[in-house]
């Protein structure tokens, strides 16, 4: 786990030090692998391009009207779904009581 800051440091770090990315590996205690991918996303898409946006939602105003569809159907597909398995549910658990009594 690394921060903003830290992935900036790695990448100008290792631009610094001629892209030794094992020597930046070691001195940041990350894989060679890390260093070489924020060294690389920094220097295709610059700063902002470290930034970790997993999770993140894209604004409602920039989704396109198709973007902006699909995300309303898997809203109701979902709603639909958990309808369905409380119903479900309502329906078993009326057999167990009709059994019961």
């Amino acid at each position: 786990k690394t921060t903003f800051e830290e992935r900036v440091e790695i990448a100008s770090y290792c631009i610094s030090h001629d892209h030794n990315y094992a020597e930046t590996a070691g001195k940041f205690s990350v894989s060679y692998q890390q260093a070489r991918s924020y060294t690389v996303k920094y220097e295709n898409g610059g700063i902002d391009a470290l930034q970790d946006n997993r999770g993140k939602r894209k604004p409602e105003d920039t989704l396109t009207e198709i973007e902006r569809l699909r995300a309303e159907l898997k809203l109701e597909k979902a709603k639909r779904q958990k309808a369905e398995m409380e119903a479900s549910f309502l329906k078993k658990l009326d057999e167990i009581e009709r059994r019961r009594g």
